[in-house]
């Protein structure tokens, strides 16, 4: 496998309630390709897919992260905080300030599924 050409990977996103969970993603900035059945949608943001699948899981949702390498967490944090801040609809999601870690600044997000979603910003190399 050693000269094997890899055109994309994309990871199956598990959605308690898929319709929920597609609203929450298209809200935070995803925009979406295509939809089979209400059961299975590709999303994209800035060029990077993820597959939202309606299979649910507790377990291995809330052990699932997508890591998301922006130019600006604090743009990514305000529109998603504002969009989930009293917003009954968004009550299962979650969003923590954006902070300095050892690899740049993180903000944490938990989509409607508890889905962890890192929005980071890493380092700007001098």
């Amino acid at each position: 496998m050693e000269n094997l050409q890899i055109e994309d990977v994309k990871v199956f996103v598990p959605a308690r309630n898929f319709q929920l969970s597609l609203d929450f993603y298209l809200r935070c900035g995803w925009k979406l390709n295509w939809n089979h059945e209400n059961s299975l949608a590709e999303l994209e943001l800035a060029g990077s897919r993820i597959l939202l699948q309606d299979f649910y899981v507790k377990e291995w949702a809330e052990n699932f992260m997508i890591y998301v390498v922006v130019d600006d967490v604090q743009v990514c944090y305000s529109h998603i905080s504002s969009l989930i801040e009293g917003n009954e609809k968004y009550r299962d999601c979650r969003i923590n300030p954006p902070k300095k870690e050892p690899h740049g600044i993180i903000s944490y997000v938990w989509d409607p599924s508890g889905v962890l979603i890192h929005f980071a910003e890493h380092s700007k190399k001098s």
